[in-house]
């Protein structure tokens, strides 16, 4: 256990990819990552990545055979609340929610811990850490806008995925990397996955 271990759970909304980009970034920046994910989450990586992963009987290469530092991934069963991160006694610099579920986004929002996910988002509000949710739904309808807001007024940093354009991206790669360079930069873990506004000829806001 260290103040730089972080957490990050997939959930049943669109943007698999995100998810597994990320695992593979904070890995390779040498973080411990703890890992939990949701049936729905299971689900979406199965439609959108053809990955079969088991919940019961997790294998990591299954979800991404070839990250950096595959030693480094704990994974918790999101039945499982006996897990460390269900506490706030157990350090950590952050939690992202990769992507967020309007679900998942509504039970953090009404403080419902129905599954480890929701505990832990729960336990980083209330002991002040980071909270990052990465939401990929559109159009949005009012309840679930006041979900999102609700979070964010108590502390949860609401980082849709929505990659820019200035950018040029060339890939779908791109512009998957471009979402996760944005996380990454919430939680200070250094990379080089995106160019910055007033770099490499893109001008200046002024």
């Amino acid at each position: 256990m260290a103040a730089s271990d972080l957490v990050l759970a997939m959930t049943g909304a669109s943007g698999a990819a995100y998810g597994v980009r990320l695992l593979d970034v904070l890995l390779a920046a040498g973080r411990t990552v703890h890992l939990v994910i949701s049936p729905a989450g299971r689900e979406v990586i199965l439609q959108e990545l053809d990955r079969k992963i088991r919940l019961d009987q997790f294998r990591l290469a299954d979800l991404a055979p070839s990250v950096a530092n595959p030693a480094n991934v704990q994974y918790h069963d999101y039945r499982d609340f006996r897990a460390g991160i269900a506490s706030g006694s157990f350090l950590t610099a952050g939690m992202v929610i990769c992507p967020c579920s309007m679900g998942t986004a509504a039970a953090i929002a009404n403080g419902l811990s129905q599954n480890l996910i929701h505990r832990a988002a729960d336990v980083h509000l209330k002991e002040r850490r980071k909270l990052i949710l990465v939401p990929r739904e559109t159009p949005m309808h009012a309840v679930q806008l006041r979900n999102l807001a609700a979070c964010a007024e108590v502390g949860a940093v609401v980082l849709p995925a929505m990659p820019a354009l200035y950018t040029r991206p060339q890939s779908v790669d791109d512009m998957i990397d471009f979402i996760v360079g944005r996380i990454c930069d919430q939680l200070g873990v250094e990379h080089h996955l995106l160019p910055r506004w007033g770099e490499e000829n893109h001008g200046s806001h002024g």
